[in-house]
């Protein structure tokens, strides 16, 4: 790859492969690169995205979506700005500009805040252990879909009231759904996105049959909000938490079976994490969170006529942060393309900035040092089957989906 020729697309093969050498190229040489072909600027660079997402005052909106298929790129706006969609029928509230977005978000947050997730950690740590409970005794499981995977989804469960046992099924359904085309790159439609939205339709019909009385404040606010003085339907709810559901089962396991797996690459610093169990676990899963972030990017698009990193943008025009790229900006992290268990981490981009910022950002700190910690607790040593690790191509969500682990000895 060298400079004079080098195009990126997210979509092409080769970079849904392993986008890491085009950022470290677009870091260097092209921090703001612009595509023609898709209308569009791609920042690389950690202070470029942190500028961009600190942009207020809708001048950057999401009415394309954080994560705009190749289709909408596709189609330029020609200098023209994108309105939000309709309110009837009610679309994905990131979608819209304040006050919607901001409405709909804070009528779902409150089982989000810290207080109310702090409430969670004995069901975690519950779930955690009878987890390994029925992994260990096997000597051999796979640490991102039968070990972090079943425990994430197993919260999720809990919080939409649906029965544990439904773990397994909710994990495999987000997984289906998120799929993306191996040759164009795009989301593939699924059935299992069809079951996942009946599903959360089924438990928002169920609540307002039983009358939402606020005591279950991540249904109950959905079904007391009200748009443009008319609320919404079950089905409209339906695809707004779906992205809940989705984000709290699929992420979060990849981060910490991938964390698991730098650790074992490097006896000294898991040597030390050990040492200092459970202090030690939420910083190392700050460090996982930079480094095995699999979501490699999101997007706005320009509303009206600005600057941004000294590159003039006209309305219509889409910018894009590229999120795993920033995480390894050297003028950020030192030696940032090593994993350091106990690195400062001043600023992050994990879990967004701005007014999009991760809404399960507590929710995924607390299962991550959980999963983290209880593991390592208990197990002594393990090796990890590098030859059966699966990454899959994507142009999204671009991590391990499977990483076997053997247990040689348990503490």
């Amino acid at each position: 790859m060298t400079v004079t020729d080098f195009v990126y697309d997210p979509f092409s093969p080769e970079v849904m492969a392993d986008p890491l050498p085009f950022y470290e190229v677009m870091r260097e040489h092209f921090p703001v690169y612009y595509s023609p072909k898709y209308d569009a600027f791609f920042l690389s660079r950690f202070e470029d995205a942190w500028e961009f997402l600190s942009v207020t005052g809708d001048v950057f909106v999401a009415s394309e979506s954080t994560v705009m298929q190749p289709d909408v790129l596709l189609n330029h706006n020609d200098g023209q700005p994108v309105p939000d969609p309709p309110t009837e029928p009610f679309g994905f509230h990131v979608f819209y500009s304040e006050p919607i977005y901001n409405a709909v978000r804070q009528a779902h947050s409150r089982p989000f805040r810290p207080g109310a997730v702090a409430k969670l950690e004995g069901f975690v740590r519950e779930q955690t252990r009878t987890r390994l409970d029925e992994l260990l005794p096997r000597g051999q499981f796979d640490l991102v879909q039968e070990y972090g995977g079943i425990v994430s989804a197993a919260t999720v469960c809990h919080m939409f009231h649906l029965p544990i046992s439904s773990a397994k099924m909710l994990l495999e359904t987000v997984n289906a759904s998120a799929r993306t085309d191996p040759e164009g790159g795009g989301f593939v439609e699924t059935e299992e996105q069809i079951r996942m939205h009946d599903l959360i339709e089924t438990v928002a019909q169920d609540r307002r049959a039983e009358g939402a009385d606020g005591s279950w404040p991540l249904i109950d606010g959905m079904l007391n909000l009200k748009i443009d003085g008319r609320r919404l339907t079950n089905s409209e709810i339906s695809g707004n938490l779906g992205a809940v559901v989705a984000g709290g089962t699929e992420t979060l396991p990849k981060i910490v079976g991938h964390g698991l797996m730098e650790l074992w690459r490097r006896p000294d610093q898991l040597a030390e994490v050990r040492l200092g169990l459970p202090e030690s676990a939420p910083v190392v899963f700050e460090e996982m969170t930079r480094f095995c972030g699999p979501a490699q990017w999101f997007g706005r698009t320009a509303r009206v006529d600005t600057k941004l990193c000294g590159q003039k943008i006209r309305a219509g025009q889409r910018v894009i942060y590229l999120t795993q790229s920033a995480g390894r900006d050297e003028r950020e992290f030192e030696h940032a393309n090593e994993f350091r268990w106990n690195r400062p981490i001043p600023r992050s981009l994990a879990f967004g900035y701005g007014q999009h910022f991760c809404v399960g950002v507590h929710v995924a700190r607390l299962e991550g040092r959980i999963l983290v910690e209880e593991f390592l607790s208990r197990v002594a040593q393990y090796e990890i089957d590098l030859d059966g690790a699966e990454r899959r191509p994507s142009s999204f969500q671009w991590g391990y989906s499977r990483i076997p682990v053997a247990i040689k000895r348990l503490a």
